[in-house]
C-alpha cells in the first residue's frame, strides 16, 4: 500500500474589506468638510466698503477652499482607481520605537496655554511662552539663550502684523508699551 504525502493546507489569504483598501478615502472626506467650511466661512465673510482693494480679504480663503475642494476631488478618484499611499519609510525614523507621547503633551500643554493666555497677557507675552515652551518640548536645554530668542520672535512677529501689516493682535499689557 503507498501512501501519498501530505502537504499542509496552506492559508487562505485575509480578505480585507472594502473600507480598509479604500481609506485614504477618509482624507479625501476631512479634505471635503474643511473646504467646504473654508468656502462658506469666507463667502458669508462681511467685508467693509473701505477695505475693498484688487485683492481683498475674501481671496485667499476662496483660492484654499477651492483647492482643498479640488485635492480632495482628485484624490477621491485616485483611491477609487486604485491608487494608495506609499507607506511611511522615514528616513530617520524608527517605526518600531514607541510614540514619544511626552513631547506631544508638552506641545499639547503649550498651545493649550498659548490659546488661555493670548487674551489677558497679550501676544508679545504669551508668545514668547509658545516659542520658548515648543523648544523646551522638542529638546532644546538653553535656559538663559531659549527665553531671549522666544522674547525676541515673539515681538517681531508683533511689531510685523500690527504695524507693518495693519492685523492688531492682542497686545495685553504692553499695549501702551509696543
Amino acid at each position: 500500500m503507498t501512501t501519498t504525502p501530505t502537504t499542509p493546507a496552506t492559508p487562505a489569504p485575509e480578505k480585507k474589506s472594502w473600507l480598509r483598501e479604500h481609506s485614504e478615502l477618509g482624507v479625501s472626506l476631512l479634505l471635503l468638510v474643511i473646504g467646504v467650511l473654508v468656502l462658506t466661512d469666507a463667502l458669508t465673510m462681511t467685508v467693509d466698503i473701505t477695505q475693498r482693494g484688487p485683492v481683498g480679504p475674501k481671496t485667499v480663503p476662496v483660492v484654499v477652499g477651492a483647492g482643498l475642494l479640488v485635492v480632495a476631488f482628485l484624490l477621491a478618484i485616485d483611491v477609487l482607481r486604485g491608487g494608495r499611499g506609499e507607506a511611511e519609510g522615514g528616513e530617520d525614523v524608527d517605526l518600531s520605537e514607541p510614540s514619544d507621547w511626552r513631547t506631544v503633551l508638552l506641545l499639547a500643554g503649550v498651545f493649550l496655554a498659548f490659546a488661555v493666555l493670548i487674551g489677558p497677557v497679550g501676544f508679545p507675552v504669551a508668545g514668547a511662552l509658545l516659542f520658548w515652551g515648543a523648544a523646551y518640548a522638542l529638546g532644546s536645554r538653553h535656559l538663559h539663550r531659549d527665553p531671549l530668542i522666544a522674547a525676541g520672535l515673539s515681538l517681531l512677529t508683533y511689531v510685523v502684523f500690527n504695524n507693518l501689516l495693519g492685523v492688531p493682535l492682542p497686545g495685553g499689557p504692553l499695549m501702551g508699551v509696543l
